[in-house]
């Protein structure tokens, strides 16, 4: 196909974190143990979703999506990179490698959409509280998760067709631990000002769109709050928004780091560090940071401790 990628380039070799030998299983038995607290989490936090009807309000469905998307974001890499760091031939094959940025980008472009979406059911939830059951349907839930992995889709698609196009004649040396977008283009032969436009472009408009949904909906949370009278519901209205909170500004902080940046400004070093915190640690953390400050999830825990021991 005419215009489409004729590279040379066969596989790609993954640099990793660090060349150090030393530090390779020490770093391995480190991102081992992340990983696995990430899915027991994340997969503990959809079951215990599931198993209680009280968590079964749009709040806790949004959760549970954004559970299921940390699971299948961070499996897209983590995998390969655990046995990267015990291998010393660290390749991937030219199409696994944009396989892997593609499914990378879908998740993290819909877990930064769908925490957009949680703000939108918070605000409801406080301005509109008469209102919230009539408003948050099921089926508008539904429309508003499958509007962020169609969100992420598209974005994804973009970027993957614009890299396809490209030719790679070598060197086929990635300085990163797995194959995202931003050093891949950097190995490519071709002009690559129109990818990384877009890719700045695309970033932007996401970041931008999400950003302004959570900062309009959390103003208003903020407004109706000052007018509750009591100390008591202000305070038990703004807690049901502190977890969310965190998790939004982990999230956002750490990819606008990474790619709402000019590309001469972009540090392939500095990339990797902020890619370990959103990519590694933020699906590890989004579980205990809404159990650990959510008095229903945590009386759903017990609950369902008891249950289980009391049928054992």
């Amino acid at each position: 196909m005419a215009g489409w990628n004729h590279t040379g380039v066969k596989e790609f070799l993954l640099v990793g974190l660090t060349e150090n030998p030393d530090l390779q299983i020490p770093l391995f038995l480190l991102f081992f143990f992340i990983n696995f607290i990430t899915l027991v989490g994340n997969w503990g936090m959809i079951i215990l979703i599931r198993l209680n009807a009280q968590l079964h309000t749009p709040m806790y469905f949004f959760l549970s999506n954004l559970s299921f998307c940390d699971i299948c974001y961070s499996t897209v890499f983590a995998p390969k990179m655990l046995i990267n760091f015990l291998s010393k031939h660290r390749s991937s094959t030219f199409y696994g490698c944009v396989l892997q940025s593609f499914f990378f980008a879908v998740y993290v472009t819909t877990e930064g959409i769908l925490l957009a979406m949680m703000a939108y059911d918070r605000y409801v939830a406080i301005v509109n509280p008469l209102l919230y059951t009539a408003v948050m349907t099921q089926g508008v839930c539904i429309q508003m998760v499958l509007a962020s992995y169609l969100g992420g889709l598209i974005n994804s698609l973009t970027h993957t067709i614009g890299l396809l196009r490209l030719d790679f004649c070598g060197p086929n040396i990635v300085n990163h631990y797995f194959c995202d977008i931003p050093p891949l283009l950097k190995l490519s032969c071709s002009d690559v000002h129109n990818n990384e436009m877009l890719l700045l472009i695309f970033s932007a408009l996401i970041a931008m769109f999400t950003f302004t949904v959570v900062m309009v909906s959390y103003i208003r949370i903020i407004i109706a709050i000052q007018r509750i009278r009591s100390a008591e519901g202000r305070h038990k209205a703004f807690s049901t928004c502190v977890s969310h909170l965190t998790a939004v500004a982990l999230f956002y902080g750490s990819t606008a780091f990474s790619y709402v940046q000019p590309s001469s400004q972009y540090s392939l070093e500095q990339e990797k560090v902020s890619a370990v915190f959103y990519t590694l640690v933020i699906p590890m953390l989004n579980p205990l940071i809404y159990s650990l400050r959510n008095k229903d999830v945590k009386d759903a825990a017990r609950r369902t401790i008891r249950w289980t021991e009391t049928s054992t």
